[in-house]
């Protein structure tokens, strides 16, 4: 596909001196910043909402870790 703008003489400019500077072509120049300009961050499925982010606990309540040494420890598996 093959798109013509007109671009102000200063930012013309801006845009030589920068492929200049960079050692790249002007159109390498160009088409790296439209394809920053596009990319849309990843969104991110992991990050827990800030409900569960801020949630404090109950002050009376005893800690989980608390209860560790009462856990059964895991059973073997029987191979035979």
């Amino acid at each position: 596909m093959q798109i013509t703008i007109d671009l102000p003489p200063d930012l013309e400019q801006d845009l030589i001196r920068q492929a200049e500077q960079s050692n790249v072509p002007l159109q390498t120049l160009i088409l790296q910043a439209l394809r920053r300009m596009v990319q849309t961050p990843p969104v991110s499925t992991s990050q827990w909402s800030e409900v569960i982010l801020s949630y404090e606990g109950i002050p009376d309540f005893p800690a989980f870790e608390s209860y560790r040494d009462d856990l059964l420890p895991p059973r073997e598996p029987e191979l035979f």
